[in-house]
């Protein structure tokens, strides 16, 4: 029995800092042979769970109630004015370039001093100095995290839902009904304290001692109001890509990455609470199951702490040194021990012959033990070993370990000519770790990139690894426990008071101890993988949404020495005009050389695109010296250098065979090379994100987490972009919002039965695609009129019915589908604000309190009263300038408020509609981003020298500086104790990193080590 608790005066607390490695109130500690060193967790290569479906049958078991606490009068609470939701961003209602969102309040400061760098390919040199710890900030507010964002026209490209699966519609209803209420703060307004109905509805499904909706609000730093509009959304089966761009007011103006996080907290929660309701029936089965083990599970707020509780109790695990004591029956001397001391007699519990209870010794020894379990187990307890950690300096400590000693020691004593392959392969990997064989480092400054080099050199028996807590946090705790918190009721003789000075000190040993190594290790390697992901996804973005190069005949060129350098002559659409093989690194170069020149003047091409591979630097010189001398006169040639990785994984996958059978594998690489210049979206999304070559320590994070993120990424961009259904592919129809495999397929089949579409409404038609279907993906599918006369025979289009059309399948109804061009198709406007937009069919209603006739001014005002009326235009005149000026003289006249106001409708929803209106047909948010960037000349590593300044483009970047590409075959490094505030324009200082691929910057060089091919680089501005 555990000692009953002091009365303290009662506070309302708020978590600000839970994470995996907290573990619940009652939590069970493991045996002594969990004090093993600490192992990295193993990534899980499964998606996050789905919520539990709610059945309606489930019975709910019964809680247990719990006893009254004595508490102090609680001082009546401050009342707290409710924050206003955030105003809207600037929406540069007529732009398209991406913005910088803060989407957090700034928690942190950072002090980078100069480090030392490592640019081996999987493991980085160690900075000695590094920033300071985060200083803690007011409750429930988050460290500040900032993103890439676009206009209200191509909101912000972020993480993309993963794991809801579009259910099956059983009736054809493609009315859009009104949006959720909407539970919004104000200033002068705040939000009833009461949990929602949706909270209550959720506590109830889960069965969970927590209120899912606080919960989630507190470990995402959102307010409340939020996460309940955030939670029904994702219970509607809404995509984030939708929910970012025309959801904003529900959202309060969150990101992608913001709404994502609270979407995959809100599904471990879920699944936290699936796999606790089936931890329950296992124990109850097997017969452990008490009532305050079932209050222990369900206090539980993470899976490590679930585990953690169930651990003891697993079918094949040791019983503890506690529980094999209590099962002897010496619960009550412990009890006693703290109750009663004055009378408590241990000859008493001695029952010779018995194993544990023989003596006086293992019948103390037994008492200890419980009294161990007890202490490691106490929530105050914890709670204070916590803080005093959190009081003292904590470092984390890296060493060799022995077997790499011996390892290395034999090598020496083998001969080079008989080492085998793999002890060579084994040597390079002790010598990467070099840095880390006596590395020491507060856990507040260790970089993530450490920290997952220092995993991985765990893993592979290289390093030992080792959190250090001072002596004096087991002073204090020893001190605190005895004198205070386990201190006896009544007079205790000097042999009672050392076997509670003995228990205390081998629960600190033998429980806490461990627990507080593996918390704060788990929480480095989470905080680490998190940052190393969130790297990940910033680069692919970047990749994605590089700018398109259109207008030109271009030539991709895969090169190579032995097998020659695969070409293909690309069209200004991307149709291969001609595929060839040339060899220009043989005797016949001139002959080559020639054939090259008149197969460029035959096409008319000027643009050159050669992969970074095997021969990419002598191919370089080939062509820059044929540019030198003119070969190509008159046209003036130019070339660029790409990225080909995952280019030759794409030439023989599926997709590459279905979409070019008749090609080479060879020279379907260089298709792929040309192709990712001309549309990089287009030609990237065919191949899986990991193969891009992107970020760093791909190997060393959840494989799962990685995956889902990336392919979010994939998906918020091609949405956020938009496709024209009648000319985009299939693979890159898929990865719109809404959308998935075999969508895509039903519509590009139903594209080729019947012609292109004509109109959004005609989706309608295609099989598969219902109505929450049709309101995820409309928005994001476009129809372009010039596509559409381009590629529209109307004498051989079959006619389709433009009043009802059935649907093939079970439990389809009829749907109306119009046959005529909707000029708003062609914008980023969604179907359900057409009302909005202009006039035309609309539902007619009369204003409040009228019910009289339509034809009375009540009901003429509403329906005239569309925003392409209001200034005066039409639909014909959609991107023209005399819209603009319409829509711009308008504004000025009356807020966006006001008109919203006058329009029923929000000022979210308005903006939108004058971003769609007012853009120009065409028009593509990519294409005021950077560019592949083509030259005609080349140099060497050999022409460096320190001090020149040159300009260079982004190519990657790690956790540690940036890699830029500047044109001598080998990328320098940017550390980042070099990207400082002052060098960066103000619309870049507020990122995490703030540079990222594809950004061109103007750069110095440091130093060049021309023996390793390292090149060490000092940033001197972003080139805007």
């Amino acid at each position: 029995m555990q000692r009953p608790r002091r009365t303290a005066t009662a506070k309302t607390v708020k978590y600000t800092d839970i994470d995996s490695s907290d573990v619940s109130f009652s939590q069970t500690m493991s045996s002594e042979e969990e004090s093993e060193e600490w192992i990295p967790l193993k990534p899980n290569p499964k998606a996050p769970c789905k919520p539990p479906v709610k059945k309606s049958n489930k019975p709910i078991a019964p809680k247990v109630p719990k006893e009254p606490k004595p508490k102090a009068p609680r001082k009546p609470p401050v009342k707290r004015k409710q924050a206003a939701p955030k105003a809207g961003l600037d929406d540069n209602l007529a732009t398209g370039l991406l913005q910088v969102k803060r989407t957090r309040t700034d928690s942190k400061k950072t002090n980078a001093q100069y480090e030392n760098y490592e640019t081996t390919a999987d493991c980085h040199q160690d900075e000695n100095q590094a920033e300071n710890p985060d200083e803690p900030g007011p409750s429930g507010m988050k460290q500040e995290r900032l993103s890439f964002t676009v206009s209200d026209a191509h909101p912000e490209n972020r993480f993309v839902d993963y794991g809801y699966s579009v259910k099956k519609e059983e009736q054809e209803d493609f009315t859009f009904e009104d949006p959720c209420t909407r539970l919004q703060a104000t200033n002068d307004q705040q939000l009833p304290k009461t949990r929602s109905p949706l909270a209550k509805s959720l506590k109830n499904e889960l069965n969970m001692n927590w209120d899912i909706i606080e919960l989630l609000s507190i470990l995402t730093g959102v307010e409340r109001w939020v996460a309940v509009n955030i939670v029904t959304l994702l219970q509607e089966e809404n995509t984030v890509p939708f929910m970012v761009r025309y959801r904003k007011d529900m959202i309060n103006h969150m990101d992608a990455d913001g709404v994502r996080e609270v979407q995959l907290v809100y599904e471990d929660l879920c699944a936290l609470a699936k796999k606790t309701q089936s931890v329950i029936q296992t124990l109850k089965k097997d017969g452990h199951l008490t009532a305050e083990l079932e209050q222990n599970l369900r206090n539980c707020r993470s899976a490590d702490e679930l585990d953690h509780v169930y651990t003891p109790y697993k079918k094949g695990s040791k019983l503890t040194k506690a529980r094999r004591a209590k099962a002897l029956g010496l619960e009550d001397a412990a009890t006693a021990l703290l109750e009663t001391p004055h009378m408590l007699d241990l000859n008493k519990w001695v029952q010779p012959g018995t194993e544990g209870l023989s003596t006086v010794e293992e019948v103390a020894t037994g008492v200890e033990h419980i009294l161990a379990d007890m202490i490691a187990k106490d929530p105050d307890t914890l709670t204070y070993v916590k803080n005093l950690c959190e009081k003292n300096v904590i470092t984390i400590q890296s060493s060799v370990s022995k077997s790499a000693l011996k390892d290395k020691g034999q090598e020496k004593t083998v001969p080079n000519h008989s080492k085998p392959g793999p002890h060579k392969n084994k040597n390079l990997d002790i010598d990467k770790f070099s840095l880390y064989f006596d590395f020491t480092s507060n856990i507040h400054r260790i970089q993530p990139h450490q920290t997952l080099a220092i995993n991985r050199g765990e893993s592979l028996k290289i390093l030992t690894v080792k959190v250090n807590i001072p002596d004096r946090v087991k002073t204090d705790f020893t001190m605190w426990c005895v004198n205070c918190r386990w201190k006896t009721k009544s007079f205790a003789r000097e042999e009672h008071r050392s076997l509670i000075r003995n228990a205390v000190e081998d629960s600190y040993k033998r429980l806490i101890l461990p627990f507080l190594t593996r918390s704060h290790r788990t929480k480095l390697t989470a905080a680490a993988e998190k940052e190393s992901i969130a790297m990940f996804v910033r680069n692919l973005r970047q990749r994605l949404l590089a700018g398109p190069v259109r207008g030109c005949v271009l030539m991709g060129v895969d090169p190579g020495f032995k097998h020659g350098c695969k070409v293909a002559i690309l069209s200004t659409t991307s149709q291969i005009l001609h595929t060839e093989v040339f060899y220009l690194h043989n005797s016949n170069k001139h002959q080559e050389a020639d054939k090259l020149r008149h197969l460029m003047i035959k096409y008319g091409c000027t643009k050159i695109v050669i992969g970074n591979g095997t021969a990419c630097r002598e191919t370089e010189s080939f062509i820059s010296e044929l540019i030198s001398r003119r070969c190509f006169h008159p046209l003036d040639v130019s070339y660029c250098i790409a990225n080909e990785a995952g280019a030759s994984i794409y030439s023989v996958s599926p997709e590459a065979v279905k979409e070019l059978p008749d090609l080479d594998p060879n020279l379907r690489s260089a298709v792929s090379i040309g192709r990712r210049v001309q549309d990089p979206l287009a030609e990237l999304v065919k191949i899986d994100p990991k193969h891009i070559g992107i970020g760093t320590y791909q190997h060393d994070v959840s494989a799962g987490a990685l995956k889902a993120a990336l392919d979010g990424v994939v998906q918020e961009c091609v949405s956020f972009v938009g496709v024209d259904i009648n000319i985009c592919s299939e693979t890159l129809m898929r990865h719109v919002a809404g959308l998935n495999a075999g969508r895509a397929r039903n519509i590009a089949e139903w594209r080729e039965q019947n012609g292109p579409f004509i109109n959004r409404e005609q989706l309608k038609l295609v099989k598969g695609l219902g109505p929450k279907s049709f309101q995820q993906c409309a928005g994001f599918i476009r129809i372009n009129p010039q596509t559409l006369e381009s590629s529209s025979l109307p004498h051989s289009r079959p006619a389709i019915p433009e009043k009802t059309t059935a649907k093939k399948g079970k439990g389809k109804s009829c749907v109306a589908v119009p046959t005529t061009i909707n000029p708003l198709d062609q914008t980023c406007i969604h179907p359900e604000s057409y009302h909005v937009a202009q006039s035309g069919k609309v539902h007619l209603k009369p204003a409040d309190g009228q019910t009289n006739h339509p034809t009375s001014e009540k009901w003429r005002l509403f329906h005239e009263t569309r925003f392409l009326s209001l200034v005066g235009s039409s639909a014909s005149q959609i991107g023209t300038i005399n819209l603009s000026q319409c829509v711009d003289n308008t504004v000025k006249n009356s807020s966006v408020e006001d008109l919203a106001g006058t329009l029923n409708t929000s000022p979210e929803t308005l903006k939108l509609i004058i971003d769609g209106l007012t853009q120009p047909p065409g028009f593509d948010i990519r294409q005021n981003f950077r560019q592949a960037d083509f030259k005609r000349g080349v140099v060497s590593m050999n022409d460096l020298q320190v001090g020149a300044v040159l300009t260079g483009r982004v190519d990657n970047t790690a956790l540690f500086g940036a890699f830029v590409d500047i044109g001598v075959g080998r990328s320098g490094l940017i550390h980042k104790s070099k990207i400082t505030l002052d060098k960066l324009p103000p619309s870049q200082r507020r990122r995490s990193l703030v540079l990222g691929p594809g950004e061109r910057v103007e750069v110095r060089v440091l130093n060049v080590d021309r023996q390793r091919g390292r090149i060490g680089l000092d940033l001197i501005r972003v080139l805007q």
